[in-house]
């Protein structure tokens, strides 16, 4: 396979996953004690550089230095970046030293930070020690998220603790951690949640995970956990996690799992959110004609408003 075929790919999945993180997440602030929090449903955005992996056919490209030095000055950086990442796995001081060859400094900053993250099953104090070193903050607080999440389901507790040093990441962090660790041991992930760390959009942020991981792989056990909810300020715990619930079912689902919303019983609206807000992604239509469904007027407004972009 030629380079040129090899960059096509990596661009247009670089393209896909910046798409859907702009138009799959939304930011809420947290409302002040005089708003009413009921109509507030959190979902954390995905942070700005964090792609899905892919099992596709560019795992079993083998990278070389003298292979990225014979590219011309445009695909070396992708070049070196991959290499890198081949690279961290085994060898941090090797990996690192592939970023450094990147001549883009965000692009070295995002290199570091994925290093980091990849080498951490190997030695976590060592990779955590990379992270300090980053020249950006955002690149900083990703290093963090990523080890957290090497770690969530083999050393779940520690983790989910260490989200607190992930910085403008900190409730992602959470959310995916701990929706990761919900997987693999619901109870523990529960109990996180239960300690009400932090102010209601971490707290909420925090059960949405739970229902949305869960649910992804067993919508049952899904439905079980939030049954396990606390209610919380304005029901806003129960109903981030039916909300979670739905949208992690729809991706697979996608309209197909609208009828089990009848079996969030009084969370249903916030169930029809899940899925329209998970639609969106795809085709606007298709979530607005979930909205119009919604019959409880703040959250059906709320539904409108973000699934048309406003």
């Amino acid at each position: 396979m030629t380079f040129w075929k090899l960059y096509s790919i990596f661009l247009t999945l670089s393209i896909i996953s910046v798409q859907v993180a702009q138009l799959s997440w939304i930011v809420e602030e947290l409302p002040s004690e005089s708003v009413e929090t009921s109509v507030v449903i959190a979902i954390p955005p995905k942070p700005e550089g964090v792609q899905d992996s892919s099992d596709g056919e560019g795992d079993e490209i083998v990278y070389t230095e003298l292979g990225c030095q014979k590219q011309s000055k445009q695909f070396q950086d992708i070049c070196y970046h991959q290499l890198a990442r081949q690279q961290a796995y085994t060898d941090l001081n090797g990996a690192l030293n592939s970023c450094q060859k990147i001549e883009d400094e965000d692009t070295v900053f995002e290199c570091q930070s994925d290093v980091a993250e990849l080498y951490s099953p190997a030695d976590r104090e060592a990779s955590l020690a990379v992270c300090p070193t980053i020249g950006k903050k955002k690149w900083r607080d990703q290093c963090v998220f990523g080890i957290a999440l090497a770690y969530s389901t083999t050393d779940s507790s520690w983790a989910f603790q260490l989200c607190s040093q992930a910085g403008q990441w900190r409730d992602f962090c959470r959310h995916d951690v701990n929706g990761e660790i919900a997987v693999v041991n619901m109870d523990l992930a529960l109990a996180h949640c239960q300690a009400e760390e932090g102010d209601l959009l971490t707290r909420k942020t925090c059960w949405h995970g739970i229902g949305k991981y869960i649910a992804r792989v067993d919508v049952d056990r899904a439905f079980n956990a939030c049954a396990k909810v606390p209610s919380g300020p304005d029901n806003l715990y129960r109903e981030n996690c039916i909300h979670g619930l739905a949208w992690g079912a729809s991706e697979k689902l996608e309209e197909g799992f609208l009828a089990q919303c009848e079996r969030a019983g009084s969370e249903k609206d916030s169930c029809l959110l899940g899925v329209a807000y998970n639609l969106k992604r795809f085709d606007i239509d298709r979530g607005l004609a979930i909205c119009a469904d919604v019959r409880r007027g703040d959250l059906k407004q709320k539904c409108v408003a973000f699934v048309s972009g406003g």
